[in-house]
């Protein structure tokens, strides 16, 4: 008589054996969503909302993959293919994205996953495939790419919890910033006034802007999934972001504030009080989102005591020789961002969302 390990070795032999990777189809969305959102690594950037957004906004093409039992979801990985004189061809999972990679609930799905990429990639022609793992149970012993991190904190319903887990200087400034009379209100649709502050804050970092209708059609795809809370004083919009919810989990995603307000820290007045609406509100985790390990939003989040984590991007090369690096960190964009900087901002708001399309 078989043991139960053998029952259960014989059985995953089994499901190995009926194991199919196929393209992903629009009558897949449901149980893609459902598979994501019960994946312990799931994201919002793994839901088919990113993957609409993506397409309608850029015109990439989507390849995304799923790894079938029969009729169950062993597992996802969604891709798109990047093409332009400046990178070349890429495959990356996923595009204008802090997390992505292989979502899958054996080694076995992950790596017939992982075996259609490196194929698709070989018919396709591609410098590498990139994959934006949040979490080192994705990874596959590929090469990696470590200039980046993220932090995340666990969040509560008891207000004074969240500020007292604040390190000191931080929340000297949140509670300077609470006597200022800023207010917030959370706004689905009106988009506008966002757009404008975060396109202005892109432009000092010398990083061209979005189109307009990204933030319009992320909130049109992730309805009751993302908001854009806006921050005024005396009735003036002095910083705002746009956030996903995802299961109990806040993850404050396009932030961005006016330079001329930062004496009452609009900024910190923002994210605690995103923080305290969101443990009032039944969220646990508060995902304060990938910074590189250089001055500017790094310094920002590590200011605020929270758990850090090296994200373990991985790349595998196709026809590319070198680990690619299209950060603003490489020197080869030194001067293009010097020079992003002191255009005025009219003639950058016209040519950034033509420019950012080549570095998702």
């Amino acid at each position: 008589m078989n043991t139960q390990a053998e029952h259960q070795n014989t059985q995953m032999e089994a499901e190995s054996a009926m194991l199919e990777v196929r393209a992903f189809n629009e009558s897949d969305h449901a149980a893609w969503d459902a598979f994501v959102s019960n994946h312990l690594y799931g994201s919002p950037f793994h839901l088919i909302a990113w993957k609409e957004s993506i397409e309608e906004t850029f015109g990439y093409c989507p390849f995304y993959l799923l790894a079938m039992i029969g009729d169950r979801v062993a597992g996802v990985l969604p891709l798109f293919l990047i093409k332009n004189f400046l990178i070349g061809k890429r495959l990356i999972s996923t595009p204008f994205a802090v997390y992505g990679g292989i979502l899958a609930d054996s080694d076995d799905a992950r790596v017939a996953l992982l075996d259609r990429a490196k194929a698709l990639g070989q018919q396709l022609k591609v410098q590498d495939i990139e994959l934006r793992n949040a979490w080192e149970g994705q990874t596959s012993g590929l090469p990696r790419i470590t200039r980046y991190v993220t932090f995340s904190q666990e969040i509560g319903p008891d207000e004074a919890t969240v500020l007292n887990a604040i390190p000191r200087k931080t929340r000297a400034a949140v509670r300077k910033s609470l006597k200022e009379g800023l207010t917030s209100r959370q706004e689905f649709s009106a988009w506008h006034t966002f757009e404008n502050l975060y396109s202005r804050n892109l432009g000092r970092l010398g990083t061209p802007c979005f189109p307009a209708n990204h933030f319009a059609t992320l909130l049109e795809k992730f309805r009751g999934m993302a908001e854009i809370r806006e921050v005024s004083s005396d009735g003036t919009a002095v910083a705002a972001v746009l956030t996903f919810y995802f299961r109990d989990q806040i993850l404050p995603y396009y932030g961005a504030s006016d330079p001329k307000f930062n004496a009452i820290a609009p900024n910190n007045f923002m994210y605690y009080d995103l923080m305290r609406w969101g443990g009032q509100n039944g969220y646990r985790i508060f995902d304060f989102g990938r910074s590189k390990r250089v001055k500017g939003s790094y310094d920002f989040k590590a200011h605020w005591g929270m758990m850090e984590r090296e994200l373990p991007y991985e790349i595998h090369l196709v026809k590319g020789k070198n680990l690619p690096d299209y950060s603003p960190a490489n020197p080869v964009f030194r001067l293009p961002i010097l020079l992003w900087q002191r255009l005025p901002f009219a003639l950058a708001r016209a040519l950034g969302p033509h420019l950012i399309r080549f570095v998702p």
